[in-house]
């Protein structure tokens, strides 16, 4: 079984471990789902962000997700991509707050490959990933071994 020594491990703000809002892809509400899916596509990422104009979370868009707006009875309607809006296909974001700790990030890092980290006012200040949580666990148990 794993022990962690130190409580302050799991005790830490987030804050430090986050990747800024301005080094993540993300689309506009007002974007259309064909520039959502070209930004996804180009970044190989399987979902991203989407914004207001004032940079508030809004939610996640995926290719998943826009491929299923566009599924036909026979076909894929890819002649809709331009006119659909991204916020018709979009799904509430997984967040923590910029405030939280560590151990809230782990737990919730559990069911999402990231989370989305706001303040206050929504405001979309970056991403605390799965990956990051994992190398600092793993750097902590190393150190304490």
């Amino acid at each position: 079984m794993i022990s962690l020594t130190s409580r302050d491990f799991l005790d830490m703000q987030i804050e430090e471990f986050i990747i800024s809002s301005e080094k993540v892809a993300h689309v506009q509400v007002g974007n259309s789902a064909e520039h959502a899916l070209l930004v996804l596509t180009k970044t190989g990422y399987s979902s991203i962000p989407v914004l207001d104009s004032k940079y508030r979370l809004k939610g996640l868009v995926s290719t998943q997700m826009i491929t299923d707006s566009i599924l036909g009875l026979d076909h894929i309607e890819y002649e809709r991509l331009p006119d659909l809006k991204v916020d018709l296909v979009m799904q509430m974001a997984p967040i923590i707050h910029i405030t939280e700790k560590f151990k809230k990030g782990l737990d919730l890092l559990i069911n999402h490959p990231f989370l989305c980290v706001i303040d206050d006012e929504e405001t979309f200040l970056g991403i605390l990933t799965r990956r990051i949580v994992l190398k600092q666990l793993k750097k902590h148990i190393y150190l304490n071994s």
